[in-house]
């Protein structure tokens, strides 16, 4: 009897194996669609710039990793939407008011320096977005800090211009301001509501798991606590949700198993208390993201998975394994 032939390529890599029968396609369309309230808050809150600076940024990811597959002749990966993601999560961290040509530089260093030297989705050390927001930060400081308060507000909003809700000059936002979002910072961290909407349809269609943002947020709060400084207002601000939501919960940058992303997402709280409370820097999101996911080979290593049949199995039987 002949045996049938199987044409489909065979890859061998190491553990972890993990497959699904959704495709990085359609995990990347979800990240999108639960992007969606925070560009509409952002556009309703900055005006025409917010899109502009959004618009910018995806083209431009898009554009230099079909650029860079060109060049490198290899199939277009642009297509995954990965790029596009990235795209839109750089416009998020970035003000409004950032010259575009900035924008570009940005887009730059978080698809090739970031993600293609690295060799492309799945391999990078780290997220292509934070890399990208944090060299701009350090490349135009006065740019990045440049804030105007929104368009939109409310009569018993108390809006900072030029002031995001981490300075001191900012002191008096209410919760309500900060779950709302009207008040001066970065296109996608301002509106809290859009950031947990979007939280909500991830964790619906089981794009994300609950472990990372909610440890993260936590150890947030408890620190605020402990240390004397609002917790809501700790949780609200910054970019804590949005980092939390969308950029530590990536998956080729976080530990494959549960006890690791717990962890992971613990070593981002502290760090980022650390460096908001004492710290020179009004915000650390993006500085504690970026050093976790360096950590995470190690983390993998100190939390690996129970083989099926392993030790622990074998324990629970009674039967001890030589």
């Amino acid at each position: 009897m002949e045996t049938p032939q199987d044409d489909r390529p065979y890859l061998l890599l190491s553990a972890p194996q993990i497959t699904g029968p959704r495709t990085t396609h359609a995990i990347m369309r979800n990240v999108l669609i639960a992007l969606v309230p925070s560009l509409v808050a952002s556009v309703v809150f900055f005006g025409i710039p917010a899109l502009v600076v959004t618009l910018v940024s995806v083209v431009s990811c898009v554009g230099f990793e079909c650029a860079w597959c060109r060049l490198r002749h290899t199939p277009n990966t642009a297509t995954d939407l990965s790029a596009a993601v990235t795209g839109v999560l750089l416009a998020f961290n970035l003000p409004p008011t950032l010259p575009l040509y900035m924008v570009v530089i940005g887009a730059f260093v978080s698809i090739i320096i970031s993600k293609e030297l690295f060799g492309g989705i799945g391999r990078n050390i780290a997220n292509p977005a934070i890399v990208g927001r944090i060299f701009l930060a350090l490349a135009f400081p006065v740019a990045m800090t440049t804030f105007v308060a929104p368009h939109v507000t409310l009569p018993s909003a108390d809006i900072v211009s030029s002031a995001t809700p981490l300075s001191p000059s900012a002191a008096a936002l209410t919760p309500l301001t900060l779950a709302l979002g009207t008040h001066a910072g970065v296109l996608g961290e301002t509106s809290a509501i859009a950031i947990l909407l979007g939280f909500a349809y991830l964790l619906a269609t089981r794009t994300i798991g609950w472990q990372i943002p909610v440890a993260y947020v936590g150890t947030v709060f408890a620190m605020s606590l402990l240390t004397g400084h609002d917790p809501i207002a700790q949780a609200l601000s910054g970019g804590l949700l949005l980092g939390a939501v969308f950029m530590a919960t990536d998956y080729t940058t976080t530990p494959s198993t549960t006890k690791g992303k717990v962890v992971f997402a613990l070593g981002c709280g502290l760090i980022t208390c650390l460096i908001r409370f004492w710290g020179n820097l009004n915000e650390g999101v993006a500085y504690s993201i970026l050093f976790m996911n360096l950590l995470v080979p190690h983390i993998d290593t100190l939390t690996p998975r129970i083989p099926v049949g392993g030790e622990a199995r074998a324990s629970k039987r009674g039967v001890r394994q030589s």
